[in-house]
């Protein structure tokens, strides 16, 4: 398998040469098109589906979104790039390039698209979301981009040589000339030390047209010094951006009402915090409720149901259990915590909705508001997860307030591999980075070829992948499995 992995590398790699060659002469030819999907793909358990190639190419792709039916961004998280995937095809050159820092977490990091008109709204709680599938994709020049990313001093990686990156950034762009992106505006000017690790940098629009973004405690190593309140330490820093699910409107102007945690800034973004890490954000289309994914440190990866004000409990719980030094205690469970930091009653702890015992390296988090895998998909939540190359699915239950569980899996605990079979719906994706529902109303998984823990010393026989060097992506479609190839 690592001969046919490493086969298929150095294949794409002179394919990319070959083409990029060609490209400095004729400036219409694409560097990649779609390729022949390998022998062994995904599967979905479902017999009724399957899992479709749609793209391949050399790169970290961290995150996509869609601009028009087949017509799909994605970023790199180490190049920076955002590049340009129509009918199967990507097209060169890359719309952007940012200068990005890259050790371990750090890099391009989120993407989310939204029609200009709600950002020129006085208020855009009073705007209705657009529930069209087919008006929802108009043209690019009405539409804005946001980007998150680790921004760099003075080029790509230059962080690996010891220079401190500028900060995690959030910046609003126009497409100009439906070729590239420019008219850029900062947002938001957020924490990028110490890391390099826990920037989160999952990006969603609201159903209130509102921009959410999720970002981690940056503080992979946990120095004390950086620890804040809305990491529920008492005696810690004043809260400075980090840990938490920020709220701005398109604009960048924090959304002052009763959901954030004060009036003052930057209390003013926060729509929860006590958040560790994190790579999964999406809206409940039926109810308008939001849920994220999170990642625990040597256990409990978590699915939350997000409350205005909710407390997702770090550094004081994961999971279900307590922490205590890093190290889990099942006997301890604390179901309601106590001596948590509540910004006088402006936050709420509540417990996870779903736990991973073992992480899994939990990301990309996404409801299917359509009926083309069938009805007994539709509106259903999928979830997919970089470590093991998992996609799952849940149903919720009638509320809508927590997932449809049972058996082994009613304690909302998957303890072991037998306990995750009830609820996996696809496996062999490689390292899953992001999952999406495209104009046309299917599922993409965007992942790498390969998935694991960050490649670092303290783990050197664990299954890894080097987050800060190249790699193959691909992007995937479940469709029916009567359905042909396109």
């Amino acid at each position: 398998m690592h001969n046919f992995v490493l086969l298929s590398f150095l294949i794409i790699v002179l394919i990319s040469s070959t083409f990029l060659a060609s490209n400095a002469q004729n400036n219409t030819t694409p560097i990649f098109r779609k390729t022949i999907q390998p022998a062994e793909g995904p599967k979905i358990i479902d017999p009724d589906l399957k899992a479709q190639l749609v793209f391949e190419g050399v790169g970290f792709f961290s995150n996509m979104a869609f601009l028009g039916p087949d017509d799909i961004l994605v970023i790199d998280k180490n190049e920076g790039t955002v590049k340009r995937i129509v009918n199967e095809t990507l097209t060169p050159p890359p719309m952007f390039d940012a200068k990005v820092a890259t050790k371990s977490e750090r890099g391009m990091d989120g993407i989310a698209i939204s029609p200009k008109s709600v950002a020129n709204e006085e208020d855009n709680n009073k705007q209705k979301p657009d529930k069209n599938r087919d008006t929802k994709y108009n043209s690019t020049k009405d539409k804005y981009v946001f980007l998150y990313f680790t921004e760099a001093k003075t080029q790509d990686g230059d962080d690996k040589n010891g220079t401190d990156p500028i900060g995690n950034r959030l910046y609003r762009y126009e497409i100009i000339n439906d070729s590239q992106l420019g008219n850029a505006k900062l947002l938001l000017d957020l924490p990028a030390m110490p890391g390099p690790a826990h920037n989160g940098g999952s990006i969603v629009i609201g159903p209130d047209n509102n921009v959410y973004l999720l970002i981690g405690n940056v503080n992979e190593f946990e120095r004390k010094s950086y620890w804040t309140t809305t990491e529920n330490e008492y005696y810690g820093k004043f809260p400075n951006g980090r840990s938490g699910i920020l709220r701005i409107d398109q604009n960048g102007k924090p959304v002052n009402d009763e959901k954030v945690l004060g009036n003052t800034f930057p209390l003013n973004l926060y729509f929860a915090y006590g958040i560790r890490n994190g790579f999964g954000l999406d809206f409940d289309p039926q109810t308008g409720k939001l849920w994220d994914t999170e990642n625990g440190p040597n256990f409990g990866d978590e699915i939350n149901l997000v409350e205005p004000g909710f407390n997702s409990g770090w550094r004081k719980v994961q999971g279900i259990w307590e922490k205590q030094n890093e190290s889990r205690s099942i006997g301890n469970v604390s179901m309601d915590p106590i001596n948590l930091y509540d910004f006088n009653g402006k936050g709420n702890y509540s417990s996870p909705e779903f736990t991973w015992l073992n992480p899994v390296g939990v990301t990309g988090l996404r409801f299917l508001d359509s009926n083309k895998l069938g009805k007994q998909y539709e509106n259903d939540m999928f979830v997919g997860d970089f470590h093991t190359g998992n996609l799952y699915h849940f149903d919720l239950n009638k509320k809508r307030t927590s997932l449809s569980l049972d058996g082994t899996l009613k304690d909302k605990v998957a303890s072991n591999s037998s306990d995750l079979e009830k609820v996996i719906f696809g496996t062999g994706f490689g390292g899953i980075t992001d999952v999406a529902v495209g104009p046309d109303g299917y599922i993409y998984v965007l992942a790498l070829n390969t998935g694991g823990s960050n490649c670092v010393p303290k783990y050197p026989n664990a299954p890894c992948v080097p987050y800060d060097s190249p790699n193959v992506s691909r992007i995937f479609k479940i469709i029916p499995s009567n359905k042909n190839e396109q």
